[in-house]
Formats: structure tokens, sequence, C-alpha cells
């Protein structure tokens, strides 16, 4: 069995959740601004939730299913965010999500987690094409995906309901070698 990778980059180390990240996924996850910009996240973030989520990703990395990243920062190790690619083997598809703690927004942090995730994704996992969504009312997770090597490919128009309201998606994708 293969063990779950740790990336480092400049200023991050992107390396395997475990259970003691709990709290801190509660509180930076749990934020309302994370939860409104996120297919996924719930708002409120309950007791208990971080802990069957830490565990579920474990899972689905053993089982094939993808790679899952906590973003910390490797000055101190502080847990900013979250990374990862989910996995389609047999279309050699991998579709990255991410979210980063609301302290940590505007310092590039996404886009370097992205990047690394991305390389790491078609050279370490061998995928033929790497594909992210983000709402349309959230541009700069445009601007992450861009900096990643993405491009847009479309908008899925009210693809979303959130929140009592559907919200426009906007699809991005990089096919590797």
């Amino acid at each position: 069995m293969t063990p779950h990778p740790t990336i480092e980059t400049d200023r991050l180390v992107l390396r395997p959740f475990c259970l003691a990240d709990a709290s801190r996924v509660q509180e930076l996850a749990g934020a309302a601004e994370v939860a409104a910009m996120t297919q996924n996240v719930p708002h409120p973030y309950e007791d208990g939730m971080a802990e069957r989520w830490i565990a579920s990703r474990a899972v689905a990395f053993y089982d094939g299913a993808g790679v899952f990243f906590a973003i910390t920062l490797k000055s101190d190790g502080a847990l900013i965010g979250s990374v990862s690619l989910g996995v389609t083997p047999q279309h050699r598809r991998g579709e990255l999500g991410y979210w980063i703690g609301v302290p940590f927004w505007g310092q590039g942090y996404a886009s370097e987690a992205a990047r690394a995730t991305v390389r790491y994704g078609l050279g370490g996992l061998g995928l033929h094409k790497i594909t992210s969504r983000h709402f349309a009312t959230n541009p700069a997770s445009g601007r992450v995906l861009e900096k990643a090597g993405l491009a847009k490919e479309g908008v899925l128009r009210d693809e979303i309901h959130k929140d009592g309201t559907f919200v426009d998606v906007v699809v991005y994708g990089l096919v590797g070698g």
C-alpha cells in the first residue's frame, strides 16, 4: 500500500490530515465565509463533523478515490486549509478542490497549494486532466485556478442550489501529457 504523500513548497507543507487537526478544521472551515464559497462545507460546522470528515479522507485515499492534504505553514506547522484531488481513475481525471481559513485569504497560499497539487496529480498520479469549479460569485477562486495552470472552460448556469439561491458555477480544466 502506497503511503499518503507529503509535498513541500516554498512556504507550505501539504500533508495528510490526522485526527489532531479536527478542532482546527472545525474552526477554520466552520467560518460562514468559507462555507459561503464552497459547495460541500457545512455551516454551522458542528462538533464531530471534522473527525468524521478526516477519517473519511484517509479511507478515500486508500480506496483510490483521491488525495487530500492539510495545508500547513512551513514556518510553524499551523494548519491553514485543505487542498484535494478527487480522482476518477477510468478517465485519468482529477477534480481539484480547496479551502483556506479566512485569516489566510489574499496571501497566495491557495495558489501555491493548488499549483503543487496539480503538479502532483499530473506527475505523481499520472492524471491526464485536472478540472475544478468555483461559484461565479467567487472570482478570487478563478484567479487561484488560473495561477495553477487551469483555463476557463465554461459556465454552468444555476448549477448549484445553495442557501436558497441557485448559483452559477465556472468550470476550469488543464489537460496534461
